[in-house]
């Protein structure tokens, strides 16, 4: 019954909001709490939400911090030069555009943090997305599989937890893996090369002089500048594969002179806009360096890396305290909405966790796999990462189902190396999940409704996940 009301409840999330019935946070919130209810743990609801909210309070805590600091460096014109490359690059031309977000997507994953990789490449296209008139999902998505494929890096996490679930070294996991992962990284590529040449048909915009609404020389200097200072999700999320609407003339990157307010986020900043600090470009190169090399070798929490980072960034960049509280409070609706998205998602898995729900589903999962496919342990895994890393965390997944299927494959004589590297195939379809807060980063500063990132992506993360795979076979790693 448990299995059941799980995957009854997981359906019912999905469907209501990819049918737009309800807000994410209301049912993140309301549907758990309904079927909590409803297995008759109405009375631990609490307990479950508070023990749901205590595994995720560092990851709000990182988000909230991280989204001040990477603001603040937009602000201060941090990403303007690499910004500037990039989509000179691209010249407007849609398909340029689009591999564009996917390159620019898996380089900032290096860092290892989804959020980070969102907000960047987010900051950097949406302006030419937006003055284009492109679908902003096909950027959702592109950026989303690009930054699962390079998920599986060894401080990305999941790589880690398989590693230290099947007491495994995580390079012995990941190394050979490379090929097969390069598969799917060239193959998130070659999507965005076909999305491209698609909105480029639809569009016939091949040059910004060509584009729907004539703007002078200093506006087109502004969408090249290209990042916004707040990111609130409030804005017009474009249906699922339907264009957003260009905005007026003068709208967005042509800049008034004034640094962008509160809410006004991704309109298009002015080059000469108050908040830009040439002075102090270096010791911002530097100070990012220095937090992304700790993150990476681990010398701090990461929430505490980046709240360190981002009084520091203040501090420096705007030692008066009018202007601090300004660069705040033009952060503050991106905060608010991604930190509350994170708590709503921790109701989430707190029921499913508390009810053991999400036990009993992974238990069915593997009970289902018929015993004549012992000995293709390994490809079973790596088809089921696909779904389980979707409907649960990584967490759960690899500590809770890949030992349970490593045993099995033992049994079977497939070593746990096999095991661990199948597990990863899933995570550029685990990056869109619910239950991953970096994904709200996502559309909330690209205002894309989640439901139509969701209806978009699934299919194309599905088939990058299966050529992940595949290779993977073909070259004997898996």
């Amino acid at each position: 019954m448990l299995t059941i009301l799980g995957f009854a409840m997981i359906a019912t999330f999905l469907v209501l909001i990819m049918l737009k019935k309800m807000s994410p946070i209301a049912a993140l919130v309301l549907i758990p709490a309904l079927f909590c209810v409803l297995v008759g743990e109405a009375a631990h609801l609490g307990d479950y939400v508070i023990d749901g909210v205590a595994g995720l309070a560092p990851t709000a805590a990182m988000l909230m911090f991280a989204i001040v600091y990477f603001g603040v460096m937009i602000d201060v014109g941090l990403f303007d030069p690499v910004v500037r490359g990039i989509l000179r690059f691209c010249k407007a031309d849609p398909m340029r555009i689009v591999v564009g977000t996917a390159v620019l997507a898996a380089v900032v994953s290096l860092d290892g943090d989804g959020s980070t990789t969102f907000m960047i490449t987010v900051s950097a296209m949406y302006p030419l997305y937006k003055r284009l008139g492109m679908s902003r999902v096909v950027m959702t998505g592109v950026a989303a599989m690009a930054n699962g494929v390079m998920n599986t890096l060894p401080w990305g996490g999941p790589t880690a937890r398989a590693a230290t679930a099947l007491k495994l070294d995580a390079a012995d996991i990941f190394v050979p893996m490379i090929p097969a992962l390069l598969v799917g990284l060239l193959g998130v590529f070659v999507l965005a090369w076909a999305l491209g040449l698609r909105e480029r048909r639809r569009l016939g915009v091949l040059t910004l002089d060509e584009a729907p609404v004539k703007e002078d020389d200093e506006a087109k200097e502004a969408v090249l500048v290209g990042a916004g200072a707040g990111a609130g999700a409030s804005g017009e999320g474009t249906a699922g594969g339907e264009a957003a609407q260009a905005p007026p003339a003068g709208g967005a990157g042509t800049g008034t002179g004034k640094e962008t307010g509160a809410g006004d986020g991704f309109q298009g900043i002015d080059p000469n806009r108050a908040t830009l600090r040439p002075g102090l470009y270096w010791f911002n190169a530097l100070l990012t360096v220095v937090l992304l090399t700790a993150m990476i070798l681990e010398l701090l929490p990461i929430p505490v890396l980046f709240l360190l980072g981002a009084a520091l960034a203040l501090s420096v960049n705007f030692p008066h305290l009018p202007d601090q509280k300004a660069r705040i409070a033009a952060h503050a609706d991106n905060v608010l909405n991604v930190s509350g998205m994170v708590f709503a998602a921790a109701v989430f898995t707190g029921v499913l966790q508390g009810t053991g729900m999400v036990d009993h589903m992974a238990r069915w999962m593997v009970g289902v796999v018929p015993e004549a496919m012992g000995p293709h342990m390994a490809l079973v895994t790596g088809v089921l990462s696909l779904p389980l890393t979707y409907f649960m965390s990584n967490d759960g997944f690899y500590f809770g189902v890949l030992p349970v299927l490593a045993e099995a494959g033992a049994a079977h004589g497939v070593s746990p190396l096999e095991m661990a590297r199948a597990s990863l195939v899933g995570q550029p379809l685990h990056m869109s999940s619910p239950l991953v807060p970096a994904v709200y980063v996502l559309v909330g500063m690209a205002r894309v409704e989640f439901g139509d990132h969701t209806r978009f992506v699934v299919k194309w993360a599905a088939l990058t996940c299966l050529l992940i795979l595949g290779a993977g076979l073909l070259f004997g790693i898996v």
